[in-house]
């Protein structure tokens, strides 16, 4: 049972069919075909069945995926782990982030990062919080920049930055707003920030008309616009609101505090640590509390491991 094999098995679950299974993972279709049927015939139960044109997993695969995905996550992790051990300023480091923090928070803290630690093997995944979470319980990312973790993931918050929702919209949009009957510009389901939009309404029996656009970019272009109100961090619109292109809507219960949260695995390896040093440096954020590492552990910045003292 290889990690080869494994792999192959993930791909083809996550592709749906052969073919494009073999071509993200730059084999033969044969090489995904022969490595699934040899797992097949080590558990001794079927994982794929023909459907169409593509296969489909059978209930034992689907559960075989999962721990596939969590073992191949948690080799990856190990690696991680000693290669930052043995110098945290050469390790890798697998960042996952909600859209909106990677729109926000990530562009200027990643671009000093790589002039200050240029040797750390740096990798950046952006989608929905569902996706992110996921990524981190199957152990697919070493730090994950989002909101408050969900219960159910094994989780330590590192670090904190306060977040502050606004409604906000164009100023003549804003001047006849009407909770219940003005338009809401919305990101699509499986957003943050959508579901926390979403909830709010809920709570006032609300039912606006909603405009679904697909980026945060759009979003905010779209409320400039006058096509609605939208819920966003009051960070991502600082220069809208500064041009006059959007003005704060004062909307019942708001602003909303939705701090950012820099989450690792219950064990954050030391290049991870490196990374949240970096990030206490930034404006805004603070450690948690009782958060490993945040104030200081062994490892100085510009030193080896093997050289602090731990």
């Amino acid at each position: 049972m290889t990690e080869a094999r494994l792999r192959t098995f993930v791909a083809l679950a996550e592709a749906g069919s052969v073919r494009a299974a073999a071509r993200s993972l730059y084999v033969t279709e044969s090489a995904v075909s022969a490595a699934v049927a040899a797992l097949t015939r080590e558990l001794g139960v079927p994982l794929v069945r023909r459907e169409g044109r593509g296969v489909r997993l059978t209930p034992a695969g689907t559960v075989y995926a999962g721990y596939a995905r969590q073992v191949l996550g948690l080799l990856e992790e190990g690696r991680a782990a000693a290669r930052g051990a043995a110098d945290p300023a050469r390790g890798p480091l697998r960042l996952a982030a909600v859209t909106t923090a990677a729109d926000q928070l990530l562009p200027g803290l990643l671009a000093a990062f790589r002039a200050r630690w240029p040797e750390v093997d740096l990798a950046l995944e952006v989608g929905p919080r569902r996706r992110v979470w996921s990524s981190l319980a199957a152990h697919e990312a070493d730090l994950v920049l989002a909101g408050r973790p969900p219960a159910g993931v094994p989780a330590t918050v590192l670090a904190r930055r306060p977040n502050d929702l606004v409604v906000v919209g164009a100023p003549d949009v804003a001047a006849r707003f009407a909770l219940a009957d003005t338009p809401w510009v919305m990101r699509e389901p499986g957003s943050g920030t959508r579901a926390t939009a979403d909830a709010y309404l809920a709570e006032r029996e609300v039912a606006p008309p909603r405009l679904v656009l697909g980026s945060n970019g759009a979003v905010v272009a779209g409320a400039a616009a006058g096509l609605g109100v939208a819920l966003v961090s009051r960070d991502a619109v600082g220069a809208e609101l500064d041009a006059g292109h959007l003005v704060v809507v004062d909307a019942p219960g708001m602003p909303l505090d939705r701090p950012w949260h820099a989450v690792a695995g219950p064990a954050p390896t030391a290049t991870t640590l490196l990374f949240v040093r970096h990030l206490l440096e930034a404006p805004g954020w603070t450690p948690a509390t009782g958060a490993p590492g945040a104030r200081g552990r062994a490892f100085r910045p510009g030193t080896r491991a093997g050289s602090t003292g731990a």
